[in-house]
């Protein structure tokens, strides 16, 4: 399948047509993550960082939401951390 490329302010743009959208999961807006390999364009839905959005269902679940010593364990390392990294 080809596509073109287009030119958007500074920037130029990649139109993905909407069987490749499909295909992915996304919708118009979705973020992605863009890396070339071996001198090609690889784009693939973008991961939730670690621990994302912890705090903030933290929050749902208890009225104060976190103390300051369970916010630390947000930025603490994990031997799984590796795992979810492109």
């Amino acid at each position: 399948m080809q596509t073109s490329l287009r030119k958007m302010g500074n920037s130029t743009g990649m139109i993905l047509p909407k069987a490749v959208l499909d295909e992915l999961g996304l919708k118009s807006g979705a973020k992605v993550e863009l890396r070339v390999v071996d001198g090609e364009v690889v784009v693939r839905p973008a991961r939730r960082k670690i621990r994302e959005g912890w705090e903030e269902a933290a929050k749902i679940i208890g009225p104060h939401g976190l103390t300051d010593e369970e916010r630390e364990w947000l930025n603490m390392p994990s031997e799984f951390d590796e795992e979810w990294e492109w």
